[in-house]
């Protein structure tokens, strides 16, 4: 079994946002990038299902340029037996699936697995562009997954209640807890990660669809006001006419 994971450098989750003086890029000076939470649970659980078939391969791939690959390693540290780096910068969600998809359908994997969105963006978008652009099945979010030989199952949320799902192989699927507990690399992981391949090629296809046109902070938190019970009528007032909320 064939495994590609696919995983994003974001900033960790107690940076400090700040934008270029002309807000149109993220401004990266001092920032810790990470991999991508709900990617670790995609590299975990692929891992685990290697593991419990005793066969198989774990690849990651990541989309973007050699800053990037402290992270590469830290998951091929944590289990993974090879790694391919996208030379390019991950300017949309599109750029981003379309490079995913040349990998897959290059190297005949039979499971693509990545968190359900990135911390950053939270577009929640590429998995179902690469099962879209592969033409295979897409399981998103999933909260399960299970093999048994070439068939998964797979456990989602939905409104209301969970669904139970079934698929074979090849098929995507985007992961969220609690599928399984992100592993922390051991000393022994970190010195074999050194040595494992990670394969640096050139992305193919078109250029982003989409570009920034600004970045913005949400407004600073107004002052609260307090209406006396009795004065219903002007809380109403202002939740429409204000706040805008009713």
């Amino acid at each position: 079994m064939k495994f590609l994971v696919c995983i994003s450098n974001v900033p960790d989750t107690t940076t400090k946002i700040t934008f270029t003086p002309d807000n149109k890029e993220f401004n990266k000076a001092g920032v810790q990038f990470v991999i991508n939470p709900w990617d670790e649970y995609a590299l975990t659980r692929a891992i685990e299902l290697k593991e419990a078939q005793g066969s198989g391969t774990v690849t990651v791939i990541n989309v973007g340029e050699a800053d990037t690959e402290p992270n590469i390693r830290k998951a091929l540290a944590i289990g993974a037996d090879d790694a391919i780096r996208v030379n390019a910068k991950p300017t949309d969600a599109f750029f981003v699936a379309e490079q995913i998809a040349a990998i897959a359908k290059e190297g005949a994997y039979d499971v693509i697995l990545m968190g359900r969105e990135s911390i950053d963006y939270n577009g929640s978008q590429v998995h179902g562009m690469v099962g879209e652009l592969l033409g295979i099945p897409t399981v998103a979010p999933a909260m399960k997954l299970d093999m048994s030989g070439n068939t998964a199952t797979l456990e989602r949320e939905i409104e209301g209640g969970k669904e139970i799902v079934e698929v074979t192989t090849p098929f995507v699927a985007s992961c969220q807890q609690p599928m399984c507990e992100p592993r922390i690399p051991n000393m022994r992981g970190i010195m074999t990660a050194r040595t494992k391949p990670l394969k640096v090629v050139q992305p193919v296809g078109s250029d982003a669809r989409t570009e920034v046109a600004e970045y913005a902070l949400p407004p600073k938190k107004q002052g609260v006001k307090l209406i006396p019970a009795e004065n219903a009528g002007e809380l109403i007032k202002l939740l429409r006419n204000e706040a805008k909320v009713i």
